[in-house]
């Protein structure tokens, strides 16, 4: 069985069997200024049609410029992931936002959650319906309560609060999704499980030029999935962690599985006893995939500004720019590198 799809980026990393430094050493030789860095994913996928391929690719793109743009402009990390999966969000190609796949009833619950890495603050949200951005509200709990985690009504009061305006659930309901669902129910007994679909997520991780590390990730949850279901997108530890001392995460795949291991915090746990970008991905990964059968992905940046992407899913569209260049992929064995504009 051949190993699962990894890139990676940065000069502390070279040839099999190299280690990175120790974290505790990378940190303390670090400059004050670095180098930003922004990772985004579109989530692991079963399969990407040739007809939606160029479509992701573009939104994708899109993404990673404007986090990075935003680190260019002195913006912080936690602006950088809001910036990049905001995009995504309103992007109806990707599973978040406009463009969240269907529960059980037809209807869009939507997760999402965020971190700083400087000081732990977060932020997440579960269950909501009717906003354009979750994201954006998941940053508010952050930073306007003294909460880390609000779900369905009470989020909807929340955001109503906060100013964010309600829209129409039909404008985050796409026709892709509504044959999606039909499909679904149509082939319930099929032969794939959950832990091989329904894998779709966005999510981001940035190194602004202070060293501050943070992460998002939002999801619409599984096709024809109960009404009420929550996965590990809006769950700290599991959907992305952050800390400065370590790295930044975001995760996409069988949300189930992810919440299993926590998997978000296992590879960064791997981080911090010495191991490689990759071979942490690989190990918390491996894992999953042995222990539970679970696909998934993982996009991480290290406090020295390396970044590797892994998954174990068929695809998973990403993006990185760092250093004026901007690296992307879907499938393995595929990656182009261009200079950002």
């Amino acid at each position: 069985m051949s190993c699962p799809p990894t890139f990676h980026h940065g000069a502390a990393q070279g040839c099999a069997g190299d280690k990175l430094t120790p974290l505790r050493n990378i940190k303390s030789e670090r400059s004050v200024d670095m180098n930003p860095v922004v990772v985004v994913h579109g989530g692991g996928a079963s399969n990407i049609s040739k007809d939606r391929k160029e479509r992701v690719r573009q939104g994708i793109v899109r993404a990673a410029t404007v986090g990075y743009n935003i680190l260019k402009e002195g913006g912080s990390a936690v602006d950088a992931v809001e910036g990049a999966v905001t995009v995504l969000e309103d992007d109806p190609e990707f599973n978040a936002g406009c463009g969240s796949v269907l529960n059980v009833n037809g209807e869009v619950e939507m997760d999402a959650s965020i971190m700083n890495g400087k000081d732990l603050s977060s932020g997440a949200v579960s269950a909501v319906r009717c906003i354009a951005n979750p994201i954006k509200l998941a940053r508010l709990v952050m930073e306007k309560t003294p909460h880390c985690f609000l779900t369905d009504q009470g989020a909807a009061k929340f955001a109503a609060d906060m100013g964010i305006p309600e829209v129409p659930e039909k404008q985050l309901i796409t026709e892709r999704n509504i044959k999606h669902l039909e499909k679904e129910k149509n082939e319930k007994s099929a032969q794939k499980t959950d832990q091989e679909k329904n894998l779709g997520t966005v999510g981001a991780v940035a190194l602004d030029s202070e060293g501050n590390v943070a992460y998002a990730t939002s999801t619409g949850g599984i096709v024809n999935k109960m009404a009420g279901r929550v996965g590990d997108t809006p769950c700290i530890g599991s959907g992305g962690y952050a800390d400065n001392d370590i790295g930044a995460i975001s995760t996409t795949g069988h949300g189930e599985s992810i919440l299993k291991v926590n998997l978000a915090r296992l590879t960064l746990f791997h981080l911090e006893q010495g191991k490689t970008l990759e071979e942490a991905a690989d190990s918390s990964l491996g894992y999953m995939k042995s222990k539970l059968k679970g696909l998934g992905g993982v996009i991480l940046i290290n406090t020295a500004g390396d970044w590797a992407v892994k998954w174990t899913s068929a695809s998973m569209p990403w993006a990185a720019a760092k250093d004026g260049k901007l690296h992307s992929g879907i499938d393995l064995d595929e990656t182009s590198i261009a200079d950002l504009p």
